[in-house]
């Protein structure tokens, strides 16, 4: 009979494009039952370890930005560039890096990668000027691309059972939803009690940890051998995604109107559309066209991508309602965001781990996005006299429980059924969608908030006081809440009419109503 695999995937028996294996065993390639493995678990510790350090290193320098600017004189109009070198070479080259993992083997590619993060972590702690540091953070960024996929394809690859995939997914969702949350409090503790250079310094020893462990634990198959790199496809996609992600990060401080915005985003585009052509001509492509085929893993990734968009507005405007309304330091302000990721990681491993083997992954999603979507719209009623447990805290973790809730679905959904030789591209594609989500929701909802909050002061006449700037700001924050639970509800839609019906664990044999 016909096994069904978590999120709707067809089982590899029923797949066209390999071998049909042994039903109990998943893919063809991979390794025998995750049972057989006793350090099974102390891989997923190992993987965890070094995505948390990747997710962590997307905002645990942005409370120290300040003190970076201030010892190494950097100026105004170039202190984005701490953020942008590593955006840039994160969300450009990660279907690189996951051919790479494809073509090396996704071990090799996690120890080269790891150990390349702490040398770019060390360069830029010690960095001397702007110049050094906006090269580290390049390079963090370029190793990142090559960690981030192959750490979740061999967490796809290492456990195969569907009640054990669960587990690791709901951690691996929690690391990956929480850890931006978690980056703001260890940014601003390590600001405060030691001084900004520490914020990059501390992933020396985590990187160190996760090496030994990644030699001691982690099991994986060689690279293919007869395997080729498709360069026009490196050259198209990774083009297309620097140039988008470039325009998105220069769309608030110039305008979408600028042409040093309108310019890279209409060749990300271009460049991007000559990829997806490309895909369907080159004899080994960069990213197989054939992962987006099943409607269940495009559902999937369309949901991530409206979640990243959604969510971020809560970390880009509760940081300024935090210290600029509020008054809040560096460490309260880490500490304010800590239950969003406290509600992930329950709503991802004790809610949604325990579900999903029993559940349909699009009731999950759907769900999470409405819980989500229901805390951005209390997040909307803040005012500048708000207090923190009543006011705050319930949208809070709302928002922290709705996207615990869809992330770990979405990434059990994405990744079941891929081949082996897909795996580190499909993960690549999926960390590249929540990238460019990241980037897309920044600029759009400050965008929005910026807007609103104009309008706010223009109708209500000139700001001259510190409480009329922060009423304009407050309200113009609450506007994009607005639209954050708009695009959230979105997800929820299309997760529900995407995503295949029916438990995980059958879902896939035939065509869902």
């Amino acid at each position: 009979m016909n096994k069904k695999h978590p999120g709707g995937e067809p089982s590899p028996s029923t797949s066209p494009t390999r071998p049909a294996p042994s039903p109990d065993h998943g893919d063809a390639t991979a390794t025998p039952a995750s049972a057989a493995d006793p350090k099974r678990w102390w891989a997923l510790a190992v993987i965890a370890l070094a995505q948390l350090m990747v997710i962590l290193d997307g905002t645990i320098v942005n409370i120290a930005l300040p003190s970076a600017q201030r010892a190494l004189g950097m100026p105004d109009a170039d202190r984005q560039w701490v953020i942008t070198a590593y955006t840039l070479a994160f969300g450009g080259l990660l279907l690189l890096g996951g051919r790479i993992a494809d073509l090396v083997g996704r071990k090799r590619a996690f120890v080269i990668g790891l150990a390349g993060f702490a040398v770019a972590s060390a360069l830029g702690g010690a960095a001397a000027g702007p110049g050094t540091l906006f090269a580290a953070r390049a390079l963090q960024g370029a190793f990142a691309a090559v960690l981030a996929p192959s750490a979740l394809s061999l967490l796809t690859t290492t456990f195969t059972d569907p009640r054990e995939r669960a587990k690791a997914f709901g951690v691996y969702g929690a690391l990956a939803g929480g850890g931006s949350g978690a980056g703001l409090l260890v940014g601003g503790l390590l600001t405060e009690y030691l001084n900004w250079r520490w914020c990059l310094y501390v992933n020396v020893p985590v990187a160190l940890a996760a090496l030994i462990g990644a030699q001691v634990f982690l099991r994986d198959r060689s690279g293919r051998p007869g395997g080729h790199l498709d360069v026009p496809g490196v050259l198209l996609g990774s083009g297309g995604l620097v140039a988008l992600v470039y325009g998105f990060s220069e769309a608030g401080p110039r305008g979408w109107t600028s042409p040093w915005v309108a310019a890279p985003l209409m060749a990300g585009v271009l460049l991007l559309a000559a990829f997806v052509w490309w895909q369907h001509r080159a004899a080994g492509p960069l990213l197989p066209l054939r992962i987006f085929r099943d409607r269940s893993r495009a559902g999937a990734f369309a949901t991530m991508g409206l979640a990243t968009i959604g969510m971020f507005g809560v970390f880009l405007f509760l940081t300024y309602y935090f210290q600029a309304v509020l008054g809040y330091p560096p460490v309260r302000t880490g500490l304010a965001f800590m239950p969003v990721s406290v509600g992930i990681v329950i709503g991802a491993t004790q809610i949604a781990a325990r579900l999903l083997p029993r559940t349909a992954p699009h009731t999950l999603m759907a769900s999470g996005m409405v819980l989500a979507a229901a805390g951005m719209v209390l997040l909307s009623r803040l005012t500048v006299h708000a207090q923190y447990v009543p006011h705050v805290l319930p949208g809070l973790l709302l928002v922290g429980l709705g996207m615990g809730l869809t992330f770990m679905p979405v990434y059990a959904t994405a990744t079941v059924g891929v081949p082996t030789q897909d795996t580190g591209a499909a993960s690549a594609a999926l960390t590249t969608v929540q990238q460019i989500g990241a980037s897309l929701g920044t600029v759009l909802l400050n965008t929005i908030a910026t807007g609103a909050t104009g309008r706010h002061s223009r109708a209500h006449g000139p700001a001259d006081s510190g409480t009329a700037l922060a009423e304009a700001m407050v309200h113009g924050f609450s506007v994009a809440y607005w639209c954050s639970a708009g695009v959230l509800l979105l997800a929820a839609l299309v997760a529900a009419l995407t995503v295949r019906r029916g438990k995980p664990s059958q879902a896939g044999s035939k065509p869902s109503a």
